[in-house]
């Protein structure tokens, strides 16, 4: 049985790791296009799926440790 605090704790986690890594690959991304370098789109585009990313796989191995 999941408990809250598991719950909160899981969520906490996936939002702070995904607004560290999302932000960084957001800022970063963006300073590079702003400076005229078009390889920052590579890492402006997939910044928000990649914090979500990381939320979707706090929480698998949340369920494969409930699990077994």
């Amino acid at each position: 049985m999941v408990t809250r605090e598991e719950i909160l704790v899981l969520g906490l986690t996936a939002g702070v790791l995904g607004s560290l890594v999302g932000g960084m690959m957001l800022g970063i991304g963006m300073g590079l296009v702003i400076g005229g370098q078009h390889l920052g789109w590579l890492l402006l585009l997939p910044a928000a799926p990649a914090g979500g990313v990381l939320g979707y796989l706090l929480a698998r191995r949340l369920a494969r440790r409930l699990q077994g």
